[in-house]
């Protein structure tokens, strides 16, 4: 069996279209998301400020 490397993963942010990679991702219990702002599940409803994504969580 092959062993793929994951280098970019979905934000996982459920309403974010973010790719980020896995590097560089804000990590919160094991998930990775794109920003501080989904990872902490946008408390103050502020997105992410990406290009093209309108996630406020």
């Amino acid at each position: 069996m092959a062993s793929v490397d994951v280098d970019m993963v979905k934000c996982a942010c459920p309403d974010c279209v973010c790719v980020v990679s896995v590097t560089k991702a804000v990590k919160r219990d094991e998930k990775a998301f794109c920003c501080d702002e989904c990872a902490e599940g946008h408390p103050d409803h502020a997105g992410c400020d990406h290009a093209g994504c309108s996630c406020h969580g």
